[in-house]
């Protein structure tokens, strides 16, 4: 296998999956970091895809996302190396001695049905649409398209969780091996009970302080226009970057207030927020600030007209994610997210250790897995009649991670319209069935605006 040394080099080649840019030998071919994590939580995740057509879908940086079933197809039939996922232990596939492999289409075959994994014990078979990969925005990726890191990355580790069930590898991990004192309630989340039960102390407390952590008073950057007042293009992106510039400011004040902020360097602090402050506005916008985003700045989306030219310029990029905030919006409407199990994702996006540059991914590991752990035991006690919720809400991270990713990309002039397409659409929407309560914070949790 030829090594990889230089940047320079890198420029030159592209990824042989979809044609991007290539960062390095990854699985044992060259390929960009968005198929190198694809890849990864593919094999890691034991995912089973579909095909709508006939197999044989375009591969291209624009289209990679389309069918993830042809993307997986193809990193196999390319040489992708899935020993290479198991044999390195360290996140992103750094074990670059293994070379790429040439496997015969029966092998193939069993990947792509599942049939490769359904030996593996107390391992649930997933069957995923063809929806667009949030590879982008799925953990185990280091970049994104955007150039965003990629999603929360315990989605996606071999030794992370699965979804709907917990690996063997885990369950010995966290069972059999001595822990240290922060981690000894982890061995009771193996054995939940169908039947109501009691929230373990220590997940309590851990929630305690994270919410604490929280500041929920309503935002105060003033969104109240007079009647008649035709706002223009220019004044309402200036009211974004104000609510953008208050948002980001109170994630700052939140690190600082974090339980475990004596835990970490204050240079990978920075380099956290600066790789997830994006994700963290929007995940706040859609839960405990909606009722005054649906309410106070949707009046004043309202109150601007877009111009012919401006609607005709519209991108394809930006009508993507609009249909991707839309779905969002109303998902975490039907879900109700408590300040809890927000306080909860948001570590857990937060606490991303594939991001570059990070000088102490172990301790990162182990801070994710705590309150992945904190925020299902919660779940799992509030409410016990959605066994589903807790993989319901942890599949939103990726989402706000592939929309965080896209919206650089998109015109800063475009973005008056964007949010007025979605804040229209969803306000109209949800005053269909509103009942009076904020959208987004269920009831019994501290006020959001």
């Amino acid at each position: 296998t030829r090594s990889w040394r230089a940047d320079d080099q890198a420029e030159q080649r592209s990824c042989l999956i979809c044609g991007d840019r290539a960062t390095g030998l990854h699985y044992g071919i060259i390929s960009c970091e968005g198929c190198k994590g694809f890849f990864k939580r593919s094999i890691c995740n034991k995912r089973v895809y579909r095909c709508s057509r006939d197999k044989n879908c375009e591969m291209s940086r624009k289209q990679r996302n389309r069918c993830q079933y042809c993307r997986l197809l193809k990193c196999l039939q390319m040489g992708m190396n899935r020993k290479a996922i198991r044999e390195d232990g360290m996140p992103g596939g750094r074990n670059k001695s293994i070379g790429p492999v040439q496997i015969s289409d029966e092998e193939i075959e069993r990947i792509m049905s599942g049939q490769e994994f359904k030996d593996d014990a107390n391992m649930p078979e997933h069957t995923w649409g063809n929806n667009g990969d949030s590879d982008h925005s799925s953990p185990g990726n280091g970049v994104s398209d955007g150039n965003q890191p990629s999603p929360v990355s315990t989605l996606s580790s071999n030794r992370s969780v699965e979804l709907n069930g917990y690996t063997a590898a885990l369950r010995e991990q966290y069972i059999g091996n001595a822990m240290a004192q922060h981690y000894q309630f982890l061995p009771h989340l193996f054995g939940y009970a169908s039947q109501p039960r009691s929230l373990y102390p220590q997940s309590h407390t851990l929630i305690s302080q994270l919410v604490a952590a929280e500041e929920l008073a309503p935002l105060g950057t003033p969104m109240l226009i007079e009647d008649g007042y035709r706002v223009t293009q220019v004044e309402l992106f200036a009211l974004l970057c104000r609510l953008a510039d208050e948002l980001l400011f109170r994630q700052i004040s939140w690190i600082k207030k974090l339980p475990f902020f004596c835990e970490l360097s204050i240079e990978d602090y920075t380099r956290l927020l600066s790789a997830t402050w994006q994700e963290l506005i929007l995940l706040a916008c859609l839960t405990v600030y909606s009722a005054q985003v649906l309410g106070d700045l949707a009046n004043v989306t309202d109150k601007y007209t877009p111009s012919d030219d401006e609607l005709q310029s519209f991108s394809e990029d930006g009508m993507e994610v609009m249909e991707k905030l839309i779905y969002l919006f109303r998902k975490f409407h039907q879900l109700k997210v408590s300040n809890e199990e927000y306080a909860c994702m948001k570590a857990i996006n937060f606490l991303n250790q594939d991001i570059r540059g990070l000088t102490n991914v172990t301790q990162l590991e182990q801070l994710n897995k705590r309150y992945w752990y904190v925020c299902q035991d919660y779940t799992e006690y509030k409410y016990p009649h959605q066994p589903k919720r807790f993989p319901e809400i942890m599949m939103c991270l990726p989402e706000i991670r592939c929309i965080a990713g896209k919206l650089v990309n998109i015109p800063l002039e475009q973005l008056p319209l964007l949010f007025k397409a979605v804040l229209h659409s969803c306000k109209s929407s949800l005053n269909n069935y509103r009942t009076g309560s904020s959208p987004c914070v269920t009831k019994g949790t501290a006020p959001a605006n």
